[in-house]
Formats: C-alpha cells, sequence, structure tokens
C-alpha cells in the first residue's frame, strides 16, 4: 500500500514539474516573441504595398542608442512576467534589472491623486470646494477669471483649472532646488502659479495644478508629502521601493539608472530633481507600477470597493474633456498615463475590459520610440485593442522637386534648421529637432518623419516654399 502511495506521490511529483515546465516554455515564448516582433510606430504605403517592419529589442535599442529598458506585465491580478534590457549605468557597466528605479515622470499624477480622491472619501476635502479652503501657505490669487467659478480639487485633477505652467525641466546637479512654495511663487526656473482663464472652460494639461495639489495635501495633512504618500499609498499597496523624495536620497543610489539624452550622453548629475513631487517626481520600477494599476483595475472592473471605491474609481476614469480623468488619461479601451523627465521616458497603460496592464520605463529621450514599438509588439501578442500605428502613403517626387524646399528655416532668432536632400526624402536638422529627422513626401508640400511619420507641412507663396509648419505646433519661415 506503501508502495503505490509513493508511486502515486512520484507520478503527482512529476506531472506539477512537466506542467510547469510546459509553463514556463509557453511564457518564454511569448516573450521572445515580443522581443523580436518590435514594430515601427510608422507603416508606409509604397503604391499598393503597406512596408511593416519588425525588431529585435536589443538590436533596436543600439540603433536608437537607448541604454535600458525595464518592462512588466500584469496579467489576471499578478505579474506574469517582468525583464530589464541593457544598461542602468552605462560608464558603470551596470545592467537594468526588474528593481532598478526609474523616474516615472508624470505617472506621478494618479498615483498622487490618488491621495487626493482618499482624501475625498473620507470626508475630509470636497473635490467642488474652492481649493483656497485648503491651503495655508499660499493661495490661489483671485482674478477677473475667477469671479464666477473657483479652483477647485476636481478641476486640478481633471486639468480644468486653467492654471499656468504646462511642465517642469526639473533641476541639475548643481541647480539651487526651491521647495514647492517656491515653485508655486515662481521662484525657480519656472513662472508663477496663476489662473489665466475661467476655471472649468476647458481641459489644458498642468503641472503647475498638481503642485497646488501637492501643497494642499501638505497643508490639509500638516506633513511632508513624500511621507504621507509613502504611509498612505505606496506602503499600502506593497511599492516599498518607489519614493516621491525629491532629492533622491543616497539609499536609492545603487539601484537608480541614470539619464540620458538622445546622443546618448549622460544627464549631468545622472537625473534631474523635482520639487514638484505630484507633478513629477515619483521614482519607480514597472512592477511596482502595476501594484497601483492591478488595484484600480480590480475595482473598475468588478465594480466592488477595493483601494478606492467603486464609486469614486467610477468619477476616476470618466472623461472631463480630451481624453482627461482624474489623474490618469482615459480613452475607448484603456485608462492610464505616460511620463517624461530629463533622459527618462516611461508609460502605464491599463485595460478596461481585459486583464491585462503594462508599465515600460527607459532611460533615454528617445524613448518614446521604442515604448511604442513595444507597445504595438504586446498589442499583437495579447490580441489587445487600442493600441494603433501610424499609416503614411509616400508619393515619389523628383530631385528637382525635392530641392525646392531646401534651405534654412527660422523658428525664431535663436533656432534655426537646415533642409537638405537625403536619398529619396530630406533631411531635416537642427531647430526644435534634437537630431536629425529623415523626411519622405506624401502629397505636394506634405511630407512626414520615417521614424515618428509627424507631420512636416509647407507654405507656397508665388510659388517659392516660403514656410514651414510641423504638426500645426512649430512654425517657421525660410530664409532667402
Amino acid at each position: 500500500m506503501k508502495k503505490v502511495i509513493y508511486i502515486l506521490f512520484f507520478f503527482f511529483l512529476f506531472s506539477c514539474s512537466s506542467e510547469s515546465q510546459k509553463d514556463k516554455e509557453l511564457l518564454q515564448g511569448i516573450i521572445s516573441r515580443i522581443e523580436n516582433g518590435l514594430q515601427s510606430n510608422v507603416r508606409i504605403q509604397y503604391g499598393d504595398s503597406i512596408h511593416i517592419k519588425k525588431f529585435n529589442i536589443e538590436e533596436r535599442m543600439k540603433e536608437l542608442n537607448i541604454p535600458g529598458v525595464s518592462i512588466a506585465v500584469l496579467y489576471k491580478g499578478k505579474i506574469q512576467w517582468a525583464k530589464g534590457y541593457g544598461l542602468a549605468n552605462v560608464s558603470q557597466n551596470r545592467k537594468v534589472t526588474t528593481e532598478t528605479l526609474f523616474q516615472a515622470g508624470s505617472i506621478s499624477k494618479p498615483i498622487a491623486g490618488t491621495r487626493i480622491l482618499q482624501l475625498f472619501e473620507n470626508g475630509i476635502i470636497d473635490l467642488d470646494t474652492n481649493v483656497n479652503n485648503y491651503l495655508q501657505r499660499w493661495e490661489v490669487t483671485e482674478n477677473e477669471f475667477t469671479v464666477k467659478e473657483k479652483v477647485t480639487p476636481r478641476r486640478l485633477l481633471n486639468h480644468s483649472a486653467s492654471l499656468a505652467v504646462r511642465g517642469f525641466p526639473g533641476y541639475s546637479v548643481n541647480d539651487t532646488v526651491p521647495d514647492v512654495l517656491g515653485v508655486l511663487k515662481g521662484e525657480g526656473n519656472t513662472g508663477p502659479i496663476y489662473v489665466y482663464d475661467e476655471p472649468g472652460k476647458k481641459v489644458g494639461y498642468s503641472g503647475g495644478g498638481y503642485t497646488v495639489l501637492q501643497l494642499m495635501i501638505e497643508d490639509v495633512e500638516q506633513g511632508d508629502f513624500a511621507k504621507i504618500m509613502q504611509e498612505k499609498i505606496l506602503n499600502p499597496m506593497g511599492m516599498h521601493s518607489s519614493t516621491f523624495e525629491n532629492p533622491l536620497p543616497e539609499k536609492y543610489h545603487s539601484k537608480a539608472a541614470s539619464a540620458y539624452y538622445s546622443d546618448g550622453s549622460e544627464v549631468a548629475g545622472k537625473w534631474h530633481t523635482y520639487p514638484e513631487m505630484a507633478a513629477a517626481g515619483l521614482w519607480s520600477t514597472p512592477s511596482e507600477l502595476l501594484l497601483w494599476a492591478k488595484q484600480m483595475q480590480e475595482t473598475f472592473q468588478t465594480q466592488k470597493d477595493g483601494f478606492l471605491k467603486a464609486k469614486t474609481m467610477g468619477e476616476m476614469t470618466v472623461d472631463y474633456g480630451n481624453n482627461q480623468g482624474l489623474g490618469p488619461y482615459v480613452v475607448e479601451h484603456i485608462f492610464g498615463h505616460g511620463g517624461s523627465t530629463e533622459g527618462f521616458v516611461s508609460d502605464l497603460r491599463i485595460w478596461k475590459d481585459h486583464p491585462i496592464s503594462v508599465a515600460i520605463m527607459v532611460n533615454s529621450s528617445k524613448g518614446n520610440s521604442i515604448i511604442q514599438e513595444l507597445f504595438l509588439s504586446i498589442a499583437e501578442e495579447y490580441n489587445l485593442p487600442g493600441i494603433y500605428s501610424r499609416l503614411r502613403k509616400y508619393k515619389a517626387l523628383s530631385k528637382d522637386q525635392l530641392s525646392e524646399y531646401t534651405g534654412t528655416y527660422e523658428f525664431s532668432k535663436d533656432s534655426r534648421a537646415v533642409i537638405t536632400l537625403k536619398d529619396n526624402g530630406l533631411k531635416f536638422t537642427g531647430g526644435p529637432a534634437s537630431s536629425p529627422i529623415d523626411l519622405l513626401p506624401e502629397a505636394d508640400s506634405t511630407f512626414f518623419s520615417k521614424e515618428t511619420g509627424l507631420y512636416f507641412n509647407f507654405t507656397r507663396e508665388k510659388d517659392v516654399i516660403s514656410k514651414m509648419n510641423i504638426a500645426n505646433y512649430y512654425k517657421a519661415t525660410k530664409l532667402k
């Protein structure tokens, strides 16, 4: 009898081991296909055929001069896989691991906003009351725009408060770093925070608004913002390695990635400091960002109270205009947030109707390119909606036609760009671009970036090219 039991136990162990090995092989297949299936964000149509280029992640990192990438995938409530690629610090030859810390940039906003929503749930604040009722050391200056409508916590969360200062450049190693009051007063490297239009009129992205929320949390709770966030949000979620502390304390330095520019040079001092912690100050890993995503996604999908109440979660994920919720952006299939600081780019996407969330962090200012290519590969592997590439149609122009667009273009007195011929298109160098951009023609007077799909539109005056407009944002005049 004992022998029979032993044999059955042996076969049970063998079966479990075999099943475990099979699961590992299946998962490795998923990871391998993603690693080798990075897809170009720009799909170029030549005649009737569409060119879809695929990359290997390590080859693509080398091509883009990106030192390090970290990825984590949450599937059915668990981290299915996480992996680091490349180097956290080039000069030290220190590799990226799943524990390497990156600056999360504006992903800080929805996580900081979670504390605001907790204060609302606990009856400590009202989302629709004048924020000045909660501020003690500084207040939003009343002006002609605030006569009828006020700046409220809700409007600060969804960027409809009409507050100045969109984003922050951070402070380099030798800069004097102001405190949060100094930032709000404009004593740092950005202007003061003020109301420039009627609150509630429209959504206009404002890191300044989240800096007001940072001060509000400190004033309401009578404490330090980073410590409050650690105690009330990060630690309860298991994000023990993450921190809002700026400057980054010495104890984290051995795990922190260094930041790099698009040319591969390291940011002075390894990274910038962000006293605007609620707007851009979080240090984290993809796996720990997904611990926050897990809580939000679970409540959203089950409609059961969790870290936040289901009703609150519903308000967080309403589109208040311009795809903006109370913290995260909200689109048809996904909610989440991206982030960029000096030399870092990150992205966190949470699917509404699929049991998956993904976080990617990169220590290069060119991170956006590889992040989108990775998401296209991940979306194909997991059959996910909401991730799209850009289709551009190539139209052949003669060398003489292309030559019309060559020359020097002036954006301002201090900013010029030069356009030259390159292969069957143009090469754009200078201006707002940190590195040269290869352009292909799509139509007469319309070109696009081969890498990003960004449009470059040209204007003729008396049949001569006179002006250029990049993505309806950057405008330049052609010099004679």
